[in-house]
Parts: structure tokens; C-alpha cells; sequence
């Protein structure tokens, strides 16, 4: 059995089916299946790139939360990626270190087959690899139900990650724990689109900017509340997390002489609570 005191964590995407999930989890069932033919087409098409933009995934929520469980040693996604809808996140995965694995369908519409590739190569890993803790599975199929029962019964604790309504009930049945990706932090469903804004000087409509920073600390926050169960946590723990999210991270690059001062910087995200010696801290509740 694992050290489950220093949590080593694999991660594995079936790239293809969170995409198509989730594009149907915003546009109704069976979207993809209907869209399909169009956005092989042409996917810069205006209705079908703006129907595929509001269905974009967020890797990095992705990645953060499994990052949560403790330090990701091997993380792999399997897609088509030679696919434009695929390949608009061939940087985004390079950025974390996700190995890209290139899958081809058999047939035009038929499966690329990454079921099969992905169990193998976790069970290859994980008798090669005998220090993983824990396997993350980001996928919705009831395929690998028994790939999450192999790995339970090599002792590794298993998570599934799936869209809400597209997930088999067998496949969150058969892991140790299971979370919608929907209910990630930092993921929400799309608002209906609002009134075009006039555009700028430039030409260009103005977006609200979002200080990465502040999203990263949100993120490490709600996170760790989740793990924890606890409103308020310890301040080492959220820096500590802040790390296996980014490991580029420091506060002192970012202006700030201390951890603490870096949280006081952004007070409608986080409140310190540093009346002991164990510095606590909290997410703030906003509306935004």
C-alpha cells in the first residue's frame, strides 16, 4: 500500500468526451451529435465557434483540483488532436505538463479508441509507478468502470471527474469519490450572451479583465475548504496548495515580502485571521 502521507497523484483525460459532454451539458442533449457535421466543417463558422465558445472547458479547473489531492507526478490527456476543435487546447495542456496522446478515429464517426488506450496505460503505471496514491480519471463513460475498480483494488484511492448528466451512476458507483465537473470552483454555466458592447477606439469590444492572481488564490481557497470541510484553514496549507497549482508561483515576483502580505493584497478574496500563532485563512462570500 502507498505512503498516503506524501499523496502522489496521475491524472488521465479522455479529452474528446469532456469536451462533447460538456458541449451538450450547455446546449442540450445530443448538441455535439447534431453540431457535428458542421463544426468538422467548419468550426470558425460564427454560430457554430461562438456555440463552441461558450462551451469552452476550463483545463486549468481541471488540473487545480486535482492538484488538491496532492502533487501530480504524471498527468495525460487522449484526443484527436490533429481535430481544430481539440487542438485549440494543445497550449493550455502544454502550459501544465500534460502529456498529449494522439488517438485517430477508425472511421468517421466512429470512437478513437481512448478508453482502451487510457486503461492500459494506468494500469501499466501504476505497477510501474508503485508510489501513485491516488488516479484521477476525467471521463464519463461507464468504460471504465473496471479500470476504477482495478486501481481501488491495487490500493490506489480513485476520483472520477465527469459532467453532471452525462456521467454513468456505475462509473461514480465503482470510484472512491466522484465530483461533477460543472460543480468545480471556477466553473459555471454560461449566461445567455448579453447586448453587444460598443466597441472601442480600436475596434475592439472591451472585456473585463480578472487578476490572476485573485483567481488562483479563490481558487486555492475553495478548494482547500472542500478538502478540509472547515470555513477557515491554515494559511501554509493554501500557499502549499497555491504551489501544485503553479508551481511558478511566488509572492515575493508578485510585490508582496510575505505569503500573508500577498492574501491582504487582494481583501475581497481572502480574510486572515492572524490572532494566534497559526495563521488562519478564509474565503470572503461575494456575489462576484
Amino acid at each position: 500500500m502507498p505512503d498516503l502521507q506524501t499523496p502522489r497523484v496521475a491524472v488521465y483525460l479522455d479529452f474528446d468526451n469532456i469536451v462533447m459532454s460538456w458541449y451538450d451539458r450547455v446546449h442540450g442533449r445530443n448538441s455535439y451529435s447534431r453540431d457535428r457535421q458542421r463544426i468538422a466543417a467548419d468550426p470558425t463558422e460564427a454560430e457554430i465557434a461562438g456555440r463552441l465558445a461558450a462551451a469552452t472547458i476550463d483545463v486549468g479547473a481541471i488540473m487545480d483540483y486535482a492538484a488538491s489531492f496532492g502533487t501530480l507526478v504524471l498527468t495525460r490527456a487522449y484526443a484527436d488532436w490533429s481535430s481544430p476543435v481539440n487542438a485549440q487546447y494543445r497550449e493550455q495542456l502544454v502550459a501544465r505538463a500534460v502529456d498529449l496522446v494522439q488517438l485517430f478515429p477508425a472511421a468517421a464517426y466512429a470512437k478513437n479508441g481512448a478508453d482502451i488506450r487510457l486503461a492500459v496505460d494506468t494500469v501499466e503505471d501504476l505497477f510501474r509507478l508503485e508510489d501513485l496514491t491516488h488516479v484521477v480519471i476525467v471521463a464519463g463513460d461507464s468504460d471504465y468502470v473496471p479500470l476504477a475498480q482495478r486501481c481501488k483494488r491495487l490500493g490506489r484511492y480513485v476520483v472520477a471527474v465527469g459532467v453532471a448528466g452525462s456521467t454513468a451512476k456505475s462509473l461514480a458507483a465503482a470510484c472512491d469519490q466522484f465530483d461533477a465537473y460543472d460543480a468545480l470552483p471556477g466553473i459555471a454555466m454560461p449566461e445567455p450572451e448579453p447586448a453587444p458592447e460598443a466597441p472601442t477606439s480600436s475596434g475592439r469590444r472591451r472585456r473585463k479583465s480578472v487578476d490572476p492572481s485573485a483567481q488562483l488564490l479563490s481558487r486555492a481557497l475553495k478548494l482547500e475548504y472542500v478538502r478540509t470541510d472547515e470555513e477557515w484553514v491554515h494559511l501554509s496549507a493554501v500557499k502549499n496548495l497555491l504551489k501544485r497549482m503553479d508551481p511558478s508561483f511566488s509572492e515575493k515576483a508578485r510585490g508582496h515580502r510575505s505569503f500573508s502580505d500577498f492574501v491582504k493584497a487582494y481583501p475581497k478574496v481572502a480574510e486572515l485571521d492572524e490572532s494566534t500563532n497559526i495563521v488562519r485563512v478564509r474565503a470572503v462570500d461575494t456575489d462576484d
